[in-house]
């Protein structure tokens, strides 16, 4: 018990001397010479305040398109191959395809890239490739790099057809193609 009351005495005694110092730091503080200060014209604060407004205006208000926001997830996820791209033009082993659960194993029409199907868009690429390349192909358009399939290696590309009358009349072809992007 006495020593509950000697614990006790000190603490209110701390208390008191940290309280006692910090009113006489306070007090201290209010005699700074800031006399002639003025908040509204110091040259540091109106500069960095411009510059806070500027940047906040510069940020892009614009909002992505779902496959842009797609696009742009794996590009982060495959920046690395971004730079291994073939330059000038190559030799395509170029077929076609459908999206038909014969075909794909699903006939929803998602891509492996996350890319719903689209004609004279869609290219399934070997996986040198990242998502989102786009490819111009000699006679045909420019196509981007959205898919993938068990056979696509090398040099054999897929270009996505809506029928398979379409695909089966395209047949195999040998073409030329480049990267644009």
């Amino acid at each position: 018990m006495l020593f509950r009351k000697g614990l006790l005495f000190i603490a209110i005694v701390t208390v008191t001397i940290l309280t006692n110092s910090l009113s006489a730091q306070a007090a201290n503080l209010s005699e700074l010479p800031l006399s002639g200060y003025s908040l509204q014209n110091d040259p540091y604060l109106l500069d960095w305040t411009f510059q806070v407004t500027q940047n906040a205006v510069a940020t892009p208000t614009a909002e992505l398109s779902h496959e842009d926001k797609i696009l742009a997830r794996w590009k982060e996820k495959q920046l690395h191959m971004w730079n291994n791209l073939p330059t000038g033009e190559f030799e395509i082993n170029a077929s076609a395809y459908t999206a038909a659960a014969d075909e794909c194993g699903k006939n929803d029409g998602i891509t492996a890239s996350g890319l719903l199907v689209q004609e004279q868009r869609t290219l399934a690429c070997p996986k040198e490739y990242p998502f989102g390349t786009k490819i111009h192909i000699a006679g045909l358009g420019d196509f981007r790099c959205e898919d993938r399939g068990g056979a696509i290696k090398a040099n054999k590309f897929d270009i996505y057809m809506k029928t398979k009358s379409e695909a089966f009349g395209f047949g195999r072809q040998h073409l030329t193609a480049r990267v644009i992007q």
